[in-house]
């Protein structure tokens, strides 16, 4: 729809500043309540059945009864305005309804706010300053909980039937139960599908992790589609891989070697570190199991006497270190140098960072889902190994490949 420019220059006939047409109360505000209040008007003359000074319907003894006034608030502030009333109160306005004071787009930009790490107080004071809207805490807690529907339609939306690499961790917040400010665990599954794009399957918030926990994660999943996941990496989680293996048995567990590598590193003096790292580089990168101990051993000769915890970490975790030397170059390079999960992890925590302590389990899983909902706006290509890499699965799990019912 074009608009005049006769109508837009007697509308800025008064114009001068940008204050009189942008500012509190300015001409844009004013246009705002204006068309809003012709619309409720046409709305109830719909309802009633004839125009403002029109003519009643025979028969119909309801009719306008003045109107009262209310406050809604806007993306651009708040605004007064008439909404127009019946004698039998069954005028219903679709533009504003009634028990309705926030217009659409409102609750969206609270939710962006506090989707960026915001708190209340932040949230509250961006709106005062900016739009001159005072908004309570319960106002801005009352929007950002509808987010938790939401989130039940995500944590149990279906899956795919097959998932090539999915990595397991968790991250540590802090949250008050019981009266008490504790360290919590927010378990994240982070999947890589047949197409190599990542994908959040889920979170759990647990106070404690067990084969019980992880069982319950594992069921969690197969209910919801997942027939098969081919490898699954993961750092040292208690439980994990006999729960695991009790649900998807062929799946194959591996350590994550990005954690093993930090872990390793923090175990040395910081002038050492960079020293460490072709010794360890050597151990994942060699072209198979035997050449990985050779290379163990000489990092032990070589830093066994000043850092032995170091090598006995490597050993802890051999068992899940080795399936990776059974895949070729491509799927290990997915393996170990995506580093999907820790980047996903950096960029939650920058959010979460803010937040001395969470009120409970559902506050912290509101602000982290909105975090993940906006890490995952920017994943919209695969790895750029991951079309060799695709290849290989499907020369290595040919059977299972073909059972997920995908397209190739």
């Amino acid at each position: 729809m074009t608009i005049r420019t006769e109508l837009l220059d007697e509308i800025l006939s008064d114009y001068e500043t940008p204050e009189d047409l942008l500012g509190q109360d300015g001409i844009l505000d004013d246009l705002k309540k204006a068309l809003m209040e012709r619309a409720l008007g046409a709305e109830l003359a719909d309802h009633l059945g004839y125009e403002k000074h029109g003519v009643p319907p025979a028969g119909d003894g309801n009719r306008r009864n003045g109107a009262s006034s209310k406050r809604v608030t806007m993306e651009s502030g708040q605004i007064e305005i008439s909404v127009p009333r019946d004698r039998d109160a069954s005028f219903t306005p679709k533009l504003v309804a009634k028990g309705q004071s926030r217009l659409p787009g409102f609750d969206d930009k609270v939710i962006s706010m506090y989707a960026r790490g915001m708190t209340v107080r932040e949230i509250r004071g961006h709106l005062e300053e900016l739009y001159g809207i005072g908004v309570s805490p319960d106002l801005i807690s009352r929007v950002t909980d509808a987010v938790l529907d939401e989130v039940k339609g995500w944590q149990t939306r279906p899956l795919d039937p097959l998932y090539p690499v999915i990595f397991f961790d968790a991250l540590r917040v802090k949250i008050r139960d019981e009266g008490i400010v504790r360290n919590k665990a927010v378990y994240l599954a982070l999947g890589v599908g047949r197409d190599g794009c990542k994908e959040v399957l889920g979170l759990w918030i647990e106070q404690t992790e067990g084969a019980k926990f992880w069982l319950k994660v594992m069921n969690e999943l197969k209910t919801r589609g997942v027939e098969d996941v081919l490898i699954a990496v993961v750092d040292g989680l208690k439980g994990f891989p006999d729960a695991i293996n009790a649900v998807f048995p062929k799946t194959s567990v591996q350590t994550c070697i990005v954690h093993l590598l930090r872990h390793s590193l923090s175990l040395a003096s910081w002038k050492d570190r960079k020293r460490l790292v072709p010794g360890l580089k050597a151990i994942y990168r060699a072209a198979n199991e035997a050449e990985a101990l050779d290379r163990l051993v000489d990092f032990e000769a070589e830093w066994g006497g000043k850092y032995p915890s170091i090598a006995m970490s490597w050993r802890r975790n051999w068992e899940q270190v080795i399936p990776m030397f059974a895949y070729p170059p491509d799927i290990r390079r997915i393996l170990y140098t995506t580093n999907a999960i820790e980047s996903l992890h950096g960029q939650v925590r920058k959010v979460i960072k803010n937040r001395g302590h969470f009120p409970n389990d559902e506050a912290a899983t509101k602000l982290i889902y909105l975090a993940l909902r906006n890490v995952e706006k920017k994943w919209k290509m695969p790895a750029r190994e991951w079309k060799a890499a695709l290849n290989q699965f499907a020369i290595l799990f040919e059977d299972r490949m073909a059972y997920s019912g995908m397209p190739e």
